[in-house]
């Protein structure tokens, strides 16, 4: 038997509303890529920044559609691993689609932590970075373990500012237009000497960077109310929306600085503010990025939480990971072990080697859901659910090797060597688990 079948695994509390769902996915999607991605973008494809960002919305709306009809068809924490392993009826594939997505999101965390305590941090207080990541990484697993609600009570705040600073890039390019020296036309100009067509989608894998991240509220399925009705509502409203709000501030961007001065920059949203002419301080931007982080960061964190306690709950995880405490329903040992993972991680590591192989360990679980999709399709599920048409998760699986190819081979090794830890893992589980309890 497995132990998604066992009657006696403690339930999480189903404490998220469709408000609060859709303010998760749009603050995780929006996240703090954006904030530096802008020049990236335009230094291989010109100045048309949001053409990219269009293709990669359109790509993470078809895998969208497979989360969507897999998440609503069986509501359960574990995700991407549980619909492996109802498709592929192999624990071997559940648990390496489980460890990537597991794996990617602990190090995004790392990632995300290390930043927090640069650059963006230093204008406020001076204290060593590996400090301050680690005491950052503290404060968002007691937050976690405060309950969900709590944590998505955080996110719905940072969310907003999060967003402010954003609104706040397209209100100053507004701004600068009174002033008769902005230059729209360069948002229809691409990168000269390079064919659009090989520019867009090399530039659309970064820009599919600032989209991941809605995969995350997979994971809360056994937490949101009414889930059937919610989750797809919520899902694809807060990618609609992130990708409205991108293409605004690529437009915006593009339009208020040369790409000489784009590509230039790692700040490059701050600098279309000070080109802007408003009167803000560079600290308010500063505050608005720490924010950003940190919000992604906790949203990652609690999908990386409630993915292990879900994989532990199949048999893949040592069963410990599957505790959650009595009166907060929350997930506590899955806490506490992706917390000591990540923050091992910000020793070894730095978010420029790592961010790459986050994509293409994230590529990977979207190939496997796609494709779960398709062979489900068997599986009339337990009641009513949303349904894609098949065309969906077809051209979600060629999205997926579109941007597959556009990997270089250092992120291929990286990825492999994670993909080798995570075998090893899977066969010490076994060995150290009961035989009553193992995976069949």
């Amino acid at each position: 038997m497995t132990a998604t079948t066992t009657p006696s695994r403690p339930s999480l509390r189903r404490a998220v509303t469709g408000p609060m769902l859709f303010l998760f996915i749009l603050g995780d999607v929006l996240g703090a890529g954006v904030y530096a991605l802008a020049g990236t973008i335009a230094g291989q494809v010109g100045g048309a920044i949001w053409v990219p960002l269009l293709v990669a919305l359109f790509f993470a709306m078809l895998t969208a559609g497979s989360y969507a009809e897999l998440v609503t068809k069986y509501p359960q924490a574990g995700a991407a691993s549980v619909f492996a392993e109802k498709a592929f009826k192999s624990p071997l594939i559940s648990f390496l689609v489980g460890f990537c997505m597991l794996a990617a999101a602990v190090t995004s965390a790392a990632g995300l932590s290390l930043a927090f305590a640069g650059d963006y941090l230093a204008p406020f207080i001076s204290v060593s970075p590996h400090v301050a990541a680690l005491v950052f990484l503290l404060v968002i697993a007691l937050l976690n373990a405060r309950g969900i609600k709590e944590s998505l009570g955080a996110n719905l705040v940072m969310t907003i500012i999060e967003l402010s600073g954003l609104m706040l890039v397209i209100i100053a390019a507004a701004w600068f237009f009174q002033s008769g020296d902005a230059h729209p036309q360069s948002a229809l100009q691409f990168k000269p000497g390079v064919s659009p067509l090989l520019a867009v989608l090399g530039a659309a894998l970064l820009a599919f960077y600032s989209f991941v991240g809605f995969e995350t509220s997979a994971n809360l399925a056994e937490e949101i109310r009414d889930v059937r009705r919610v989750y797809p509502r919520a899902l694809f409203g807060a990618l609609l929306t992130a990708g409205v709000v991108y293409m605004a501030v690529g437009v915006a961007a593009s339009s208020v600085l040369s790409m000489e001065e784009l590509v230039a920059t790692s700040a490059p949203l701050l600098e279309v503010v000070r080109a802007s002419g408003l009167d803000i301080s560079p600290r308010i931007f500063a505050f608005i990025a720490l924010i950003a982080v940190a919000n992604g960061a906790l949203l990652t964190m609690i999908m990386a939480s409630r993915l292990a306690y879900g994989m532990a709950c199949q048999g893949l995880l040592p069963q410990p990971l599957a505790k959650v405490l009595p009166k907060r329903r929350t997930p506590w040992v899955a806490i506490i072990a992706t917390t000591l993972v990540s923050i091992a991680l910000t020793l070894t590591g730095t978010l420029a080697t790592l961010a790459e192989t986050v994509v293409l360990l994230l590529l990977f679980v979207f190939l496997s859901t796609n494709l779960a999709v398709l062979v489900l399709r068997r599986d009339s599920g337990a009641g009513d659910h949303f349904r894609v048409p098949s065309w969906v998760p077809v051209l979600a699986i060629v999205s997926c090797l579109v941007l597959l190819s556009q990997q270089s081979l250092e992120t291929w090794l990286r990825g492999a060597a994670l993909v080798f830890v995570g075998v090893l893992l899977y066969f010490c589980t076994r060995i150290s688990l009961p035989v009553a309890i193992k995976p069949n």
